[in-house]
């Protein structure tokens, strides 16, 4: 993932985070958003130290760019879902919030599977 991606999406998800999160006062249902924005926030500083990441090890790429696609797609289903159910009283499909969920899970296990290779 190129830096400059990563600090594109730690804008956008610490940015939706603290919308949804101060919405989530205001709205019906408002808990689900509560937890959509706390997953944006943290995720907008997992983020940027990806972004660092990828600038000091570029022979990193392949591996660091599919957990910042993860991210970047579980978050959008997982979020998303939650978002959908409060402000359209629906769902994006059916499932999108558990995949989403498994794809945050499974890119925060890559990251830590990526930390035990061994440095070229």
């Amino acid at each position: 993932m190129r830096p400059r991606l990563a600090l594109a999406l730690a804008g956008l998800s610490g940015a939706l985070g603290v919308v949804l999160s101060a919405m989530s006062t205001h709205y019906p249902g408002g808990f689900s958003l509560g937890i959509a924005g706390t997953f944006l926030l943290i995720h907008a500083a997992a983020f940027l130290a990806l972004g660092a990441l990828a600038g000091n090890s570029p022979a990193a790429g392949a591996p660091i760019s599919a957990i910042g696609l993860g991210w970047a797609l579980g978050l959008a289903l997982f979020c998303g879902d939650l978002a959908a159910r409060v402000f359209l009283g629906t769902r994006l499909f059916p499932g999108a919030a558990p995949a989403g969920g498994i794809l945050l899970i499974l890119a925060w296990a890559g990251l830590g599977l990526v930390a035990l290779l061994p440095r070229r």
